[in-house]
């Protein structure tokens, strides 16, 4: 057994999570995958059961798997529920990362850690940027990881994603429309795709491209530092909708409830990632493609 190329993937059953392990197997990795609830299968991957908020089962599963490395993907992501259980919230995204770091720190300090954030952080010296529970979690979560990086001297990298699009089950707005166009496409719903705004801007880079920066941070990443992952571009969801419309036969009318609202645009440069050697590699226009394919094929029974 390869000591020096375990990796514990946390999330892995998610939406990134799938994406990782794959990336991670033909990387070379010895992969043990974390899930809280058994609904993963993968005959070339170690899968693991944990509740990463038991602070005790936590401990056990470092002991049991030894990484050498860590990509901590698990966690809460919806804003909505962090609303309903903001205490949940906190267990998932903040606390389960202090236990998984605090552990690693007793049992092996040299392990290489990257924490995934998220773009929806706030300035935590400026509450008045606070605007849900979800928010105040992830920033906590990052708050604790570069604690223990300065604290402990760990190896703990912080990967900051903007809107990750691709193919596989997402509640991101891409996968959202293009469910809305395959049913369109099988003529079960109106063919009309309602949007709130279709100004709203965002960047949005392919999952796939973010995992393979994911890799570049556990080999190369700067301790306590926080990378943006993201394409540089802003684009508009009428940008996206006129994008897939193009990859579909059939014609859809959209629907806006604000048309005049004027958005700022979305300026991410990954500048330290790219330092590194990075770079997407994806288009948007093969993204949304996979996509509508994903979902073409896997239409619910």
């Amino acid at each position: 057994m390869n000591q020096s190329n375990r990796l514990l993937i946390t999330g892995a059953s998610g939406f990134t999570g799938q994406h990782a392990c794959n990336h991670f197997l033909q990387a070379g990795f010895e992969i043990t995958a974390v899930t809280r609830h058994n609904t993963f299968r993968n005959d070339q991957i170690q899968v693991e059961h944990c509740d990463l908020t038991d602070r005790l089962a936590v401990r056990d599963l470092i002991k049991k798997t030894k990484p050498q490395y860590l990509l901590h993907l698990a966690g809460q992501n919806h804003v909505g529920q962090s609303w309903e259980d903001p205490v949940a919230s906190l267990q998932s995204n903040s606390m389960s990362t202090a236990y998984l770091i605090e552990t690693l720190r007793q049992e092996n300090a040299a392990c290489k850690i990257v924490v995934v954030g998220s773009a929806l952080q706030f300035d935590p010296t400026n509450l008045s940027t606070l605007t849900h529970p979800y928010s105040l979690s992830k920033t906590l979560q990052v708050l604790i990881a570069q604690a223990w990086a300065v604290l402990y001297d760990m190896h703990i990298v912080i990967a900051k994603p903007s809107n990750l699009i691709g193919p596989g089950l997402s509640n991101g707005v891409c996968s959202i429309f293009a469910r809305k166009i395959v049913d369109m496409e099988d003529n079960q719903i109106e063919k009309v795709l309602e949007v709130n705004n279709l100004n709203v801007q965002r960047d949005f880079i392919d999952v796939r491209d973010a995992v393979s920066a994911y890799e570049i941070l556990l080999t190369k990443g700067k301790p306590g530092e926080v990378y943006e992952i993201a394409s540089g571009e802003s684009r508009s969801l009428g940008d996206i909708i006129h994008e897939f419309k193009a990859l579909t036969t059939i014609d859809f009318k959209t629907k806006s409830q604000l048309i005049n609202q004027v958005e700022q645009q979305v300026k991410i440069i990954p500048l330290k990632l790219m330092n590194l050697g990075w770079k997407p590699t994806i288009p948007l226009e093969s993204s949304l493609m996979d996509i509508l394919n994903f979902y073409r094929k896997n239409k619910p029974v």
